[in-house]
């Protein structure tokens, strides 16, 4: 008797022992969000609730722009949202475009864009 008490207690020992060991090496594989990393973030949802909870939060006196949630007086004057690659041309009666630079020289799109008004291009 004392013997099969002595196997259940060192079994159960093992058995504890092992269970705490299980996340480590869980997390060591990979299984657990790597071994030291973080886990990625979660992905936004595919519909439009997070943009629309962003907008409807975003406080404005004047006119919030759609695209970057920027508030000023004339929606023309909204800020392109990637101006580093983007080029802002207004045309007239307060509109106001974003094109993309396109890896041209300085200035062509917006010349392209003023050809194509114009009807030439």
């Amino acid at each position: 008797m004392r013997s099969l008490l002595s196997l259940f207690l060192l079994l159960t020992a093992f058995a504890l022992s092992a269970a705490t060991q299980f996340p480590f090496f869980e997390h060591m594989f990979g299984g657990g969000g790597g071994g030291g990393s973080r886990q990625q973030p979660e992905n936004v949802g595919s519909d439009s609730s997070w943009y629309r909870s962003q907008y409807d939060a975003a406080h404005c006196t004047n006119y919030l722009c759609p695209g970057t949630l920027s508030c000023v007086h004339f929606p023309h004057h909204c800020p392109c949202a990637f101006p580093d690659v983007e080029d802002k041309m207004e045309l007239g009666e307060g509109i106001a475009i974003c094109a993309s630079k396109g890896g041209w020289k300085e200035g062509e799109t917006l010349r392209k864009i003023e050809l194509a008004r114009k009807g030439v291009l």
